[in-house]
């Protein structure tokens, strides 16, 4: 990079760096583990950098953290009073011929800049050709013209908006802030949201003494050094709920993408008591640990009004007597008002999990909506998912009970659109999992090729093949893991249907083997004596090879192999499931159809 610039810009024309001097500086080296409650990608994490802090005759210092695989600097703040902070300056200043995944933001028309679901496809674009007008929430990928490529991210979130970047038509990308809301109005519609109709001239007022958020350069000589890559987590404030291990994430399962469209019942399907008991019976005999009640099982504006075609009663005392726990989406607009009563009813039914939707801002006062509602929940002993929101930026360890989020461009997109392809798909990774897991909602069983795609409302195809959605449930970070497929359709396919509910959502251990961004990847990770190997494709169809060089030479592991069948060009779903043994630096050759993908399960024999 070229020399950047880092400044604050406070109220009365005050900054940081105006008429300002060092006073001292000191330099450490620290070596730290951290240890995971929830663990997305390890349980043991190294924690091991060196620090350079820097004091200065004004109330602040600077402190620079640089590890093997990234480097990070922050303001800290000594004021005595509090402080309205007008503007943050951060610049990147990269080289000729840059060019960046850059997730542009596409405005919507009742709304400012702003307001976004953090849901955008990673476009490369050269970097000069990115006018101001092009705003891009964080990560963003920079790809300079020899390598590393260079992630830009924040971590650290907290009481403070957060960061965006913007083009400047040169190889210079800027930070922008939302400035905070002083109106706002309620929209119409299904499900009613905050708008922004008047901000302020700063971006926060916020204590005198503080850390601001870290702002991280990851680094990766090789782009399969990306996923991998939890500095990230490192960087962020330790967990504030005391002991975690009431949080136990898995695997659940969600009607809303599919639209509750079962088929071979008895009944009729929809939003009610009897579709739900089925979906507690599907996660029963598959390995699932619950189900999600999306949207509709209460009046969207008031969570005390159940849907009078559901029986709560019923379908808690069948879930608990089947071992299934129940999980339950909100309206974060309705959570906020209804908060403390809502938590009290869901512990009463036993509900561990909710999901609170339609935030889509990342101001100060809506970063400061997601620390109060964590909070809330983890004194309910309850953990929380949050969709309409942005990436996770280290939130995640501060509050481990807010398990995993949305801002993603995932499967829900299928219903109405054809942007997650599988190129997108293999974008991810490299990407918005910079900043944290993500609820992609993988599993969808009517899969389709490229020229058969199409997006329809009911029966709601997926891009690819199945083996490549198989694949999402290890390749992408998430603890709990969202099956959105039909159950209707899983049940007619036992065999697959069973490794896909064998599959954890916590990880001992993770290596990314191989991979180019929007290319391919190809992902082995370990859960306790057993390993999972996936990989999955963009549209060009490749043979891949594993070697087995990282399993236990003493051991021999039964390999359960689900890869794109002969067919699976031209008929997407078309699989072959079929039984090996493996040892440790045996090869497997696997090829994978356009937008395919593989899953090898290793058990210890």
């Amino acid at each position: 990079m070229n020399p950047s610039e880092a400044d604050m810009l406070l109220s009365n024309d005050q900054s940081f760096s105006f008429n300002n001097r060092i006073k001292s500086h000191a330099i450490k080296s620290v070596n730290n583990e951290i240890i995971s409650p929830v663990p997305e990608k390890r349980k043991k994490i190294k924690d091991v950098y060196n620090l350079l802090q820097i004091s200065f005759t004004k109330p602040y210092k600077v402190e620079f953290r640089v590890y093997d695989d990234g480097v990070a600097y922050r303001f800290a703040a000594s004021f005595k009073d509090s402080i309205t902070v007008k503007n943050e300056v951060a610049s990147f200043h990269f080289l000729a011929g840059s060019s960046a995944y850059f997730p542009a933001i596409h405005k919507r028309d009742d709304a400012d800049v702003f307001h976004t679901s953090f849901e955008e496809q990673y476009p490369l674009r050269k970097l000069d050709s990115l006018e101001n007008t092009a705003l891009a929430y964080t990560p963003v990928l920079v790809a300079l013209p020899t390598n590393p490529k260079i992630g830009i991210i924040e971590s650290d979130l907290e009481d403070y908006p957060g960061m965006f970047l913007s083009g400047t038509g040169s190889p210079v990308l800027v930070a922008k802030f939302a400035a905070y809301p002083l109106e706002e109005k309620m929209t119409g519609g299904e499900y009613p949201q905050l708008l922004v109709t008047k901000r302020a001239d700063y971006i926060a007022r916020t204590k005198g003494t503080r850390t601001f958020p870290w702002r991280v350069l990851m680094l990766a000589d090789e782009d399969r050094q990306l996923p991998s890559n939890d500095i990230v987590y490192r960087l962020a404030a330790p967990s504030r709920i005391g002991d975690a291990s009431w949080v136990r994430p898995g695997k659940g399962t969600d009607e809303w993408t599919i639209n509750v469209n079962l088929f071979n019942v008895s009944f009729r399907s929809g939003v009610n008591t009897a579709s739900y008991k089925y979906y507690i019976d599907f996660a029963k005999r598959f390995g699932f640990d619950r189900i999600m009640m999306d949207a509709g099982w209460s009046d969207n504006l008031d969570l005390f009004k159940i849907n009078p075609e559901i029986n709560m009663d019923t379908i808690v005392a069948y879930a608990k007597e089947k071992g299934i726990k129940i999980s339950m989406w909100t309206l974060a607009h309705t959570l906020n008002r209804q908060l403390e009563p809502a938590l009290n009813q869901f512990n009463k039914w036993g509900v561990d999990f909710i999901m609170t939707d339609f935030i889509d801002r990342d101001d100060q006062k809506t970063v400061n909506f997601y620390y109060r509602i964590a909070k809330a929940c983890a004194d309910h002993h309850m953990m929380i998912m949050y969709h309409g929101a942005y990436p996770p930026k280290g939130f995640n360890r501060t509050y481990p009970n807010n398990v995993t989020r949305e801002g993603v461009l995932g499967s829900e997109n299928n219903i109405g659109s054809d942007r997650a392809s599988p190129g997108h798909d293999v974008t991810l990774p490299f990407t918005r999992m910079l900043a944290g897991s993500f609820d992609y909602e993988p599993g969808m069983l009517n899969n389709a090729t490229k020229k058969g795609f199409r997006p329809i409302e009911g029966m709601v195809m997926s891009q690819g093949t199945r083996c490549h959605q198989l694949a999402m449930f290890v390749v992408y970070d998430n603890p709990m893991e969202i099956f959105s497929g039909n159950p209707s359709q899983a049940w007619l396919e036992p065999k697959f249907t069973e490794l896909l509910g064998s599959l954890p959502t916590t990880w001992d251990q993770t290596n990314v083997l191989d991979g180019k961004v929007g290319e391919y990847i190809v992902t082995a990770r370990q859960n306790g004596d057993n390993w999972f190997i996936a990989g999955m494709s963009n549209w060009t169809p490749r043979d891949i090879t594993v070697k087995f060089d990282f399993i236990d030479a003493s051991v021999k592991y039964k390999a359960t192999i689900c890869k794109d069948g002969v067919n699976a060009d031209r008929y997407a779903a078309d699989y072959i499931l079929n039984d090996i043994s493996i040892k440790q630096n045996d090869i497997i050759k696997i090829h994978l159809a356009p937008g395919g993908g593989f899953l090898i399960k290793l058990v210890k024999e």
